[in-house]
């Protein structure tokens, strides 16, 4: 899954809470934030809790203010080893 989060994401801690989510349901990929002032996710995993990040990015953490999430289901590719903030 490859999602793109626009909104007030960025500076307002989105990766950290993406990050720990996505560990908690045992999905690998990683987050980042874009030029754009979005912030990107692509995650691989059980598609169940990808459905669960899925609903979870719209929330967001408390300081953030979704304005809307772009969701792209994309092969599987395995190159993640864990799930990760990069930079």
């Amino acid at each position: 899954m490859r999602a793109v989060v626009h909104g007030d994401v960025q500076g307002v801690g989105f990766r950290d809470f993406v990050e720990r989510r996505a560990r908690a349901l045992g999905l690998t990929g990683e987050v980042r934030n874009r030029h754009d002032g979005a912030v990107e996710v692509v995650a691989e995993g059980d598609s169940e809790a990808l459905a669960t990040l899925r609903r979870q990015l719209r929330d967001g953490p408390r300081m953030a203010e979704v304005e809307r999430v772009e969701v792209a289901e994309e092969p599987a590719t395995g190159e993640f080893r864990g799930f990760e903030i990069a930079w």
